[in-house]
């Protein structure tokens, strides 16, 4: 084998749970504002939030819930959230959170799936919450805000005073469920310890510091904003703004009102943030770090935003199932179009897809991580675990990357993604960034489609600049001028938005699916 280890120091594995790890960050500052909700300014301070979180314990205990109970969430960003969220674990239950953009469907799907007996929405999701529960295991649906429904606060009790003893390396605190960009969603199992260290190695890189605010439009629900805003935030000292979805005007005037230090974010926001007008009407001086996560950013892209706001842009990598981050560039020391190196505590290999054996120093590779943030398993799949999880613990990512001497990571795109066009492999990002250096070019998404001479041969989804009337011959030409014959796409299809998750990843099955 040839491990690459990383080049910080270990963090300490601690046996506290998440919740208590959110509790360092919170006690003793009383009165002080951790959360604001962004479109009403409604706050809750660090005394607010813990004693929420122990009386929904509380409530919860004396109802019978604990080990093996499964709550669920179906919300938006909100400050309630975060109550919603540690309530249940610091009672000993386990939480699954779902995507406030479900239909019925796929939420039933996710609650079946998953074993979940309660349901924590808000008022205009509960006609979709309904729906999708039932059939479920689901008894009971608890709303946070008022309607047609029992409150949040129908569950509250007297205040837990400590957590409900638990096994923070093999319970399953939180149960995600991975984009399904690819089939049906899988539940992650995601335990405390798993949970615990990422806000640690995070904390270890990132730079950030008490009384740093952020804006949190990056999904409570999914893995990144859930442990990067949520979790890291309140665990340092910090405070977070909360956004339900993402506005650029509103995310700006934000940033602005809370002279943010840092914005976490996806390729989607890096391209406004780069290249839409309306930046240049706020304030933005006190922002000196992007992070890009969630799907490959281009360098010439994070150098883009970089130069324009006179930030250091940088990224990072991970997955749902490394809770989520394996790699992330300290601020200083951005390297265009790396991830970064490997996060304290972690260790990675870069494989053969065909052989399994490892490849040689340089070489490309599918990128294996092994470390303590690495998922126990997917919920209920053990074929999909086995496919997934070595024996030995490495996680096979399905991502293809590459690193240099320097221990710097470099993803060069989803292995199941490559477009293969007469034995030549071609990479949809590597298309994509091409695509959108044009200055006509809003977004851009890249996919295959079947060719009898060629096995299968790349095509474009391509939005537009507002105002633009940019020709697919013009396009050509550019894109002439950068890629190799065989990596060009086929024919451009012209769309009003390319369809990605809530996390920013391309939905690249719904442009097969026409």
């Amino acid at each position: 084998m040839n491990i690459i280890q990383s080049r910080f120091p270990p963090v300490e594995l601690t046996g506290l749970t998440i919740t208590e790890r959110l509790f360092q960050g919170l006690e003793g500052r009383g009165g002080e504002r951790v959360l604001v909700d962004g479109p009403t300014g409604r706050a809750m301070t660090a005394s607010e939030v813990m004693d929420g979180i122990r009386r929904l314990a509380g409530g919860l205990v004396a109802r019978g819930m604990g080990a093996g109970t499964v709550v669920a969430i179906l919300a938006p960003n909100m400050p309630e959230y975060v109550v919603a969220f540690h309530g249940p674990l610091y009672a000993g239950c386990t939480v699954t959170t779902l995507n406030p953009s479900y239909t019925a469907p796929e939420v039933h799907h996710q609650l079946g799936n998953s074993g979940a007996t309660l349901l924590i929405t808000v008022p205009a999701f509960l006609a979709v919450a309904r729906e999708g529960a039932a059939g479920t295991g689901v008894s009971e649906i608890v709303l946070i805000g008022e309607g047609d429904a029992p409150g949040l606060g129908t569950l509250l009790g007297d205040p837990l005073d400590a957590q409900v003893p638990v096994d923070v390396t093999r319970d399953t605190a939180v149960l995600p469920y991975s984009s399904g960009t690819t089939g049906l969603p899988k539940g992650v199992m995601l335990t405390h310890r798993n949970l615990v260290v990422n806000v640690d190695q995070s904390a270890a890189v990132v730079g950030l510091a008490a009384g740093d605010w952020s804006v949190g439009f990056l999904p409570f629900f999914h893995i990144y904003g859930q442990t990067v805003l949520m979790n890291l935030h309140l665990a340092m000292g910090a405070g977070v703004v909360t956004m339900p979805r993402f506005d650029l005007e509103m995310f700006l005037r934000l940033c602005a009102e809370y002279r943010t230090p840092t914005i976490w974010c996806a390729p989607p926001v890096v391209v406004a943030l780069a290249k839409h007008p309306m930046v240049d009407q706020f304030d933005l001086t006190s922002v000196r770090r992007l992070f890009s996560g969630a799907a490959p950013l281009s360098g010439d892209l994070a150098d883009a935003v970089g130069r324009r706001m006179d930030v250091d842009a940088v990224q990072g990598y991970g997955m749902t199932e490394m809770s989520p981050i394996s790699h992330a560039t300290p601020v200083g020391m951005a390297r265009s179009g790396s991830v970064g190196p490997l996060a304290p505590n972690t260790d990675a290999r870069l494989v053969d897809p065909v052989t399994g054996a490892d490849v040689a120093m340089g070489e490309e590779g599918e990128l294996w991580i092994r470390g303590p943030q690495v998922m126990a398993g997917y919920h209920a799949n053990p074929a999909a675990t086995a496919a997934t999880l070595t024996p030995d613990g490495w996680l096979r990512t399905g991502d293809i990357a590459a690193v240099d001497g320097d221990g710097y990571f470099f993803i060069r795109d989803r292995l199941k993604e490559l477009i293969k066009v007469s034995g030549f492999q071609v990479a949809p990002a590597e298309v994509e960034a091409a695509l959108l250096s044009h200055p006509d070019v809003a977004d851009a998404a890249v996919t295959s489609r079947p060719d009898e001479a060629a096995g299968e041969v790349p095509v474009a989804f391509v939005v537009r600049a507002k105002g633009s009337e940019v020709t697919e011959a013009a396009i050509m030409a550019h894109l002439a001028g950068s890629l190799a014959s065989y990596k060009l796409p086929r024919a451009i299809t012209w769309v009003e938005v390319i369809p990605k998750s809530p996390s920013g990843k391309i939905l690249r099955r719904l442009l097969r699916q026409g």
